[in-house]
C-alpha cells in the first residue's frame, strides 16, 4: 500500500474530512515518529506497535561483484515490533 492510498483509505472511513485534510494528517504523524526517533526516544502505539532506534554493530561484508571484503560502519537503524493487536489481525 502506498501513502497516496493509505490517505484513499483513511479519507473513505473518516467522512466529512477531505484528502488534504487526511493527507496533512498521516504526513504529521510520520514527521512526528520521525522527530521522535531522531532524537533517540521510542515511539509505542499501544495495541499496534513500537518504533524504536537500535545500534547495529560495525561488521565485515563482502562486495557481491568483486568478493572483496569491506568494512561497514556501526549504525543506528529504526526497528518497529508489532503489537499483540496488529499480530492477532494478521494471523486471523
Amino acid at each position: 500500500m502506498s501513502k497516496k492510498e493509505l490517505v484513499n483509505m483513511v479519507a473513505e472511513k473518516v467522512p466529512g474530512l477531505k484528502k488534504k485534510d487526511v493527507k496533512a494528517v498521516v504526513d504529521a504523524v510520520f514527521a512526528s515518529i520521525s522527530e521522535a526517533l531522531s532524537k533517540g526516544e521510542k515511539v509505542q502505539l499501544v495495541g499496534f506497535g513500537t518504533f524504536e532506534v537500535r545500534k547495529a554493530a560495525a561488521r565485515t561484508g563482502v562486495n557481491p561483484r568483486t568478493r572483496q571484503k569491506i568494512k561497514i560502519p556501526a549504525r543506528k537503524v529504526p526497528k518497529f515490533r508489532p503489537g499483540k493487536d496488529l499480530k492477532e489481525c494478521v494471523n486471523k
